[in-house]
């Protein structure tokens, strides 16, 4: 990159922890450099930190350079609705470009993974509605589908984290749609909320006559992914019937050797008595990754969107991210599919063999600005989706099903601007408004709080914590957004 563009890149590197604390301490200390690069799932400029930083002239924004110097970053902001509203302030500015990667199997994040030699087993057949997989799981727990004679099956766990491995959400979307995120949905333009509709009460009963009925784990409440896998990885005997997760390798052993890597299958999204929805949700965050800053010298500023730029082409973005052809990735071989195979295959990566060294030629998820969909899709995948290579294609087959089952409508918060007077407000109001929802759900679904008795009190706690002016603060996001039109 340095001789493609003559520029000499003086890099300040920091580790994973305390990254973000880091550059919070450079900006407030003015000892910052010319632009920050950053791994996404590491830290990120906020929009709030875009929006302030921005007014106070400490990030320079990039409209100018973009229409300038930066074809490949313009075609993809004028040809990709989401990635234009997500990266363009309510001001008009950009002050920062996030990453763009369409991860096709992260939009769909909550899967239900089911124990298909349990299924066999029991002479079952996979679950289409709320009510068969109640019946499953019941078979589950009462017909020693492991064969040890005990009743120690776990028919359904999940965990707390939000890479899909909440339980509540997959079930929920058989009565009303459940985001795992916000709770907010959109009808006909108008911004509301599910928590507090009578379908969302009637997905809490379902939920707490499976949880009365031991048929799901109370861990999935309170423990994270590694206590989670405990449980799928079991070594003798099989205790897991079901698991909420983005893919099965968060509660099991997915490699060619291992003992129950192969027996969970996810099911498309249940019917229930009012819909059959999959939660989705755009798998980039907002926000920014790249930002220049007002130290960055107008020649700076251009070889700097120059090089990012770059990182859009797809020669750029395979060099970014792949490494060097021939020792990182090749080129497709004769007879050989890609992840999406009705397109034409594009590139294989060579795994690193085992005990090597790291071969250092690539910037990895620093250099993630363009793997939009399609590039995605052009990955050599093998076919045998148990084997090591065909794991992404596993994932790919799994969310097949989902795509496409989310509302016509959806409250698309990944692409929304809060007003800067109203940000600290929203933002409070939000944590507040989820932190009560989730924890009356929790009440509900164990039995804690009844939903005969205590469910009007729980509306008037919404009402309580403002949920009319949060509702007001959201719709105006909403309505100022490109996204809406």
């Amino acid at each position: 990159m340095e001789k493609k563009f003559d520029v000499q890149l003086n890099w300040t590197t920091v580790p994973f922890d305390g990254a973000a604390e880091k550059r919070q301490i450079s900006l407030a200390s003015g000892d910052y450099p010319d632009l920050y690069m950053l791994i996404p799932w590491v830290d990120r400029f906020s929009q709030t930190d875009l929006l302030k930083f921005g007014q106070q002239g400490v990030i320079i924004p990039l409209n100018k350079l973009i229409e300038q110097y930066a074809p490949n970053i313009k075609k993809v902001l004028d040809t990709n609705e989401y990635y234009r509203a997500m990266n363009t302030a309510p001001d008009g500015n950009i002050y920062g470009l996030t990453g763009l990667n369409e991860c096709f199997h992260c939009s769909y994040p909550n899967k239900m993974w089911i124990n298909t030699k349990w299924l066999e087993q029991l002479d079952l057949k996979e679950p289409g509605t709320t009510e068969e997989f109640k019946q499953m799981l019941e078979a589950f727990k009462t017909q020693d589908p492991n064969g040890n004679g005990k009743a120690d099956e776990v028919p359904l766990s999940g965990s707390v984290e939000n890479f899909g491995v909440r339980i509540v959400p997959f079930l929920m979307n058989g009565f009303i749609y459940n985001d795992d995120r916000t709770y907010l949905i959109v009808k006909d333009g108008q911004v509301g909320i599910s928590a507090d509709k009578p379908e969302w009460r009637e997905g809490l009963t379902y939920i707490h006559s499976l949880y009365n009925e031991g048929l799901i784990d109370p861990g999935a409440f309170t423990q994270n992914a590694g206590t989670f896998k405990q449980i799928g990885d079991n070594a003798d005997p099989q205790l897991l019937g079901a698991g909420a997760a983005m893919h099965p390798a968060i509660f099991v052993n997915t490699a060619e050797d291992s003992p129950y890597g192969k027996d969970y299958k996810a099911i498309p999204p249940l019917k229930g008595p009012h819909t059959e929805y999959a939660s989705y949700n755009y798998p980039i965050d907002p926000g920014a990754t790249f930002v220049l800053t007002n130290k960055a010298s107008e020649s700076a500023q251009i070889k700097a969107i120059q090089l990012l730029d770059y990182l859009y082409t797809q020669e750029g973005a395979m060099a970014g991210f792949l490494g060097e052809e021939g020792s990182s990735w090749r080129k497709p071989q004769e007879g050989e599919v890609a992840l999406n195979e009705q397109v034409e295959p594009l590139y294989k990566t060579i795994p690193l063999p085992s005990g090597a060294e790291r071969r250092n030629d690539s910037w990895g998820s620093l250099s993630q600005y363009n793997h939009h969909r399609a590039y995605r899709d052009a990955e050599v995948q093998g076919t045998n989706i148990f084997a090591s290579d065909g794991y992404e294609r596993r994932l790919y087959e799994a969310t097949l099903p989902m795509e496409g089952k989310e509302p016509q409508e959806i409250f698309p918060h990944w692409a929304l601007w809060v007003d800067p007077s109203t940000a600290d407000e929203a933002s409070m109001m939000q944590t507040n408004i989820k932190d009560y929802i989730d924890q009356n759900a929790l009440q509900f679904i164990t039995g804690a709080k009844s939903l005969e008795k205590d469910w009007d009190d729980y509306v008037r706690g919404l009402e309580g914590l403002n949920i009319k002016r949060y509702l007001e603060i959201m719709q105006a996001s909403y309505d100022s957004s490109s996204v809406s039109k």
